[in-house]
């Protein structure tokens, strides 16, 4: 992730958001299809699970989401982990709703929106609480598919970051072009 550099809130929050969805785009990019609903064991939940986990948390959480519970009562949490679509492309088109619906819920925001309450499952949270909470529970997660796919995909994965015993060479790359941008 190239930082940015802000003292927006707002715009932090929506590149953090952007970036955790990134990794998992590539990481499931390079998922074989059967993997998606592969689990390690009988407790461990499938990549397609955990897909399916976060899109039904964000339907809930975006939806409506500075005038209705983040909780809505149409959300049945305990089925998001269980029978998760069939295919990639029905998959990966609830994935998309997920973050759509955030986007397009955060996008408007302006920073005096940052104090508004809003709740969720009845407790009241800041805009800036609920923004938080939900960076930390989809970069969670987001680690849980990276971890995953890279598992199933072994010895052909591809880093989404710097490369494993390439930091001294990713470094000097990136002081190289610091200086070349001053």
């Amino acid at each position: 992730m190239a930082l940015q550099f802000t003292t927006s809130y707002l715009e932090d929050s929506l590149a953090v958001f952007r970036y955790y969805k990134s990794l998992a785009d590539r990481a499931l990019a390079q998922v074989p299809d059967e993997h998606l609903f592969t689990t390690l064991d009988g407790e461990a939940n499938s990549i397609a699970i955990t897909v399916k986990h976060i899109a039904g948390n964000m339907r809930s959480r975006w939806t409506d989401f500075l005038t209705s519970d983040g909780e809505k009562p149409y959300r049945d949490r305990d089925s998001e982990f269980v029978d998760p679509p069939d295919t990639r492309a029905d998959l990966i088109e609830l994935w998309e709703d997920g973050w759509s619906r955030l986007f397009a819920a955060l996008e408007p925001l302006t920073d005096e929106d940052l104090g508004r309450t809003i709740t969720i499952r009845a407790e009241p949270h800041s805009v800036t609480q609920a923004i938080n909470r939900q960076v930390a529970h989809y970069s969670y997660h987001v680690g849980q598919i990276v971890l995953l796919a890279k598992h199933f995909v072994g010895p052909d994965w591809k880093s989404l970051s710097v490369p494993r015993n390439q930091s001294a060479a990713f470094n000097q790359q990136v002081q190289s072009g610091a200086r070349s941008q001053r």
